[in-house]
């Protein structure tokens, strides 16, 4: 029989931490991550990394994995992410796995193949100097006519990826969101999924930016800087960190950072709703903070396996 797997899923700051801390409190789990950005060592004020307290609360796996100057390739967290199911299964306890980063989720549970196609260094490189030339947002355009689906669902300012796409694209004729070989899901399945309205969420992720530069998120990339990592990292591009670095080199304010996060995260928001949406009858949604919203999770999960 296909071993259980929970997923918590939704967009970020909803609340799925605490949320999926409970329930892994009161139904013997461990969590793993799926939000990419917390495989980074050393990023953990504005990638609201769980506290120290909450990674001994419950066992976490794939958070600090690697250093900034590196990267987790959707394969390699697909592997990783299979083994940690594994290891928590054979201790007998229920894995959840944890975040909003839609194709990471959608890799492990629906046991998705990466397109089969080596990298062609002289193409990216061919690539690498058009961003440079044009822009990123240049490269997400001419992706967007190619493959308006992969277009939606890549950051136009993760241009690597974008650069993968097109290179999928390019090498082999086809396009990159029809390449995604997908075999039966590996496991028995129970989605939660977490909502708000959107304005209160909106909210909640200007508290959690004012939180982040109240919890030293300057201070945070200046130390990065100040160890060698380059702010043209991938792991630097990513929504606080780039902002947070033209505030170091004075290229903006605080307050103009803040206000650039708070316009990008709500961007960010809505794409997060393109992989899950509300719609979709195989995900049980809930708000997390409704009444006995806990009890009926952990009883729906309890009833599925």
């Amino acid at each position: 029989m296909r071993p259980p797997l929970v997923l918590i899923i939704g967009p970020t700051a909803v609340g799925k931490t605490e949320l999926s801390l409970r329930l892994a409190e009161r139904l013997n789990g461990e969590i793993i991550s799926a939000d990419s950005r917390l495989f980074y060592r050393g990023m953990d004020v504005g990638t609201a990394k769980p506290a120290p307290a909450d990674l001994a609360r419950i066992p976490h796996h794939l958070i600090d994995i690697v250093n900034p100057d590196e990267t987790v390739s959707l394969a390699v967290f697909q592997r990783l992410a299979q083994e940690a199911v594994a290891d928590i299964r054979a201790r007998g306890k229920l894995p959840f796995l944890v975040g909003g980063t839609g194709q990471y989720v959608r890799a492990v549970s629906e046991g998705w193949t990466p397109p089969e196609v080596t990298p062609d260094s002289r193409l990216r490189d061919e690539l690498e100097r058009l961003k440079e030339k044009r822009g990123a947002n240049w490269l997400h355009e001419k992706l967007a006519l190619l493959d308006s689906e992969a277009a939606q669902k890549i950051d136009a300012r993760n241009y690597r990826r974008t650069i993968r796409a097109l290179e999928v694209i390019f090498t082999s004729g086809k396009k990159f969101s029809a390449q995604r070989g997908q075999s039966e899901a590996p496991y028995r399945l129970i989605s939660i999924g977490l909502t708000r309205p959107r304005e209160e969420l909106y909210r909640r992720v200007d508290e959690r930016i004012e939180a982040m530069f109240a919890g030293g998120l300057i201070r945070e990339v200046e130390s990065l800087l100040a160890r060698g990592y380059s702010p043209d990292l991938p792991s630097l591009s990513a929504i606080g960190y780039r902002e947070c670095v033209g505030v170091a080199k004075g290229l903006m304010t605080e307050e103009e950072a803040k206000v650039e996060m708070r316009r990008l995260t709500r961007i960010f928001v809505r794409r997060q709703s393109n992989w899950f949406k509300e719609s979709d009858s195989q995900i049980h949604w809930f708000h997390p903070e409704e009444e006995n919203a806990l009890n009926a999770i952990e009883k729906l999960i309890r009833n599925s396996f």
